[in-house]
């Protein structure tokens, strides 16, 4: 039963993000004029007047960190606002933070094992393994009760994912220049920035020692040949061309 209780989850998320204090601003201001008067209130009345069923639907948080493909060391934290396909299918968008101020950086597909499974292999090289995410304990949902995270993981560590960046806020760009870049997801540790960890452990109360622990018994399941190419020398990028390098 893949995404079956997210729902129940984000649910439950919902009901506690009133007392909790984790908002992390966008370091990058956009280009452009301040909003006006007419703006805001053109905008009060579209959000007063229009559904939304779209947004509604991305009602799971998670947080965890992206780097480039063939590109280790250029790395982020990424803020993932997830909506339920179905049982196999689950699509993200991605936000350089979780603050209203957020800058759209791109989006995540994630799909279970079954469907990355019957993959044709080129495809597959475009996608990554979220096992070490998971057991590493860098990927978190803030917000939910250890159990509802503990049931969410167990879920997560058996997909896949296909991102791809298109605002890369992490270079301090204003605008969303250039092509989009795939993304990847880390694999082993000492990979990932320690400091960038630290910092949004610390940001959002992660104890990642006590999220260790709590998903130490969560079996690790063989990961499918074929995603995380870059480990066996295949990077997959889309090169900018001559003269639209990123500010």
């Amino acid at each position: 039963m893949f995404f079956l209780r997210l729902s129940f989850i984000a649910a439950v998320a919902a009901a506690l993000g009133a007392c909790q204090d984790q908002k992390t601003e966008s370091a990058v201001p956009a280009a452009g004029r301040p909003e006006s008067v007419k703006m805001r209130a053109l905008e009060a009345g579209a959000a007063a007047l229009q559904d939304t069923p779209p947004v509604d639907a991305l009602n799971t948080y998670l947080d965890g960190f992206h780097f480039y493909s063939g590109r280790m060391q250029d790395q982020m934290e990424a803020h993932h606002f997830c909506s339920v396909l179905n049982e196999d299918v689950i699509q993200c968008v991605i936000f350089d933070a979780n603050a209203k101020n957020a800058k759209l950086m791109g989006v995540e597909y994630i799909i279970s094992e079954e469907l990355f499974t019957g993959l044709p292999a080129g495809e597959k090289s475009l996608w990554h393994s979220h096992v070490h995410e998971v057991k590493s304990g860098q990927l978190v949902a803030p917000g939910i009760p250890d159990i509802a995270e503990r049931e969410l993981m167990e879920k997560i560590v058996r997909t896949y994912g296909k991102t791809w960046h298109t605002w890369h806020t992490n270079r301090h760009q204003t605008l969303p220049y250039g092509v989009p870049q795939l993304m990847m997801g880390f694999t082993a540790e000492g990979q990932a920035h320690e400091d960038m960890v630290t910092l949004r452990n610390q940001r959002l109360g992660v104890n990642v020692q006590q999220e260790r622990e709590a998903r130490a018994s969560i079996a690790v399941p063989k990961i499918v040949p074929g995603a995380d190419a870059w480990q066996r020398g295949t990077v997959v990028q889309i090169e900018t061309p001559r003269g639209l390098e990123p500010h």
